[in-house]
């Protein structure tokens, strides 16, 4: 069900018991934008970072509704945990929580090569007025190899198993996770602008049985590939993806 970030011009969809919703959609008249640091900048930093743009575009802080995020390393439950009570705690300071939810969709992996030292800020993205302009606009949180379960538990799909049929299954998985939520956001693949996979096995031989066919139209885009791994321990595979007006490279200083 899609909540209502009135101040944000966006709408999302809510992940409970997850730290940052699934997706955003923006409302009637806006687009969305994606800034990248280069470099990137750590965490720490990072808040003022987006600050700091947000007011030379004349944007409120509300209008974020997408950040990524890189980490040295994948986390083990308990330390993913421990860090998303640090990461809630500054968008709370932020005022941006709607009844205590987050609405902002969130990917964060751990890069394989050239890890930063500690937690930074890859990029993230924001509502921008677009007037007279009706193509949807809409940013996907990472999405990984979970499903639901039995009493509402989520289950991992494939655990453990990275042979070529398990890395399909967990494929598959994802692709559901997130036609279900465009399903949901009342979106298309065919709208977005870039679709981001990240892993660190050799899944080339998925794109044409099942990932180019879920994609659409969108596929002739391309995909964008992340030797990197999802963010908590056990996990093997993520994927994302937006459809942004336009894609901006930015620095921290």
């Amino acid at each position: 069900m899609l909540a209502l970030n009135a101040r944000g011009n966006y709408r999302f969809v809510t992940a409970p018991g997850m730290p940052f919703s699934s997706g955003a959609v923006a409302d009637l008249g806006f687009a969305i934008v994606h800034a990248s640091f280069h470099p990137m900048v750590r965490l720490a930093d990072g808040y003022g970072s987006i600050e700091r743009h947000l007011r030379d575009v004349q944007r409120p802080i509300h209008a974020v509704c997408g950040i990524e995020l890189r980490i040295p390393a994948p986390l083990t439950p308990a330390g993913f945990d421990e860090f998303n009570r640090g990461y809630l705690e500054r968008l709370a300071a932020w005022g941006v929580l709607i009844d205590g939810v987050n609405p902002i969709a969130r990917t964060n992996v751990a890069p394989m090569t050239n890890a930063p030292a500690e937690p930074s800020l890859f990029g993230f993205y924001y509502t921008v007025p677009n007037p007279g302009v009706a193509r949807p606009a809409y940013v996907l949180a990472g999405s990984a190899e979970m499903r639901a379960g039995e009493g509402g538990r989520r289950e991992l799909v494939a655990r453990g198993d990275v042979s070529p049929d398990g890395l399909g299954r967990k494929m598959a998985c994802v692709l559901d996770n997130l036609s279900e939520l465009i399903g949901e956001m009342k979106v298309r693949w065919d709208d977005a602008t870039s679709v981001n996979l990240y892993t660190v096995h050799d899944v080339h031989p998925l794109f044409e049985k099942l990932l180019l066919p879920a994609l659409g139209a969108a596929a002739i885009r391309g995909i964008r590939f992340h030797h990197s791994r999802p963010p908590v321990t056990g996990l093997e595979m993520e994927i994302d993806a937006c459809a942004a007006r336009e894609e901006l490279l930015i620095s921290a200083t």
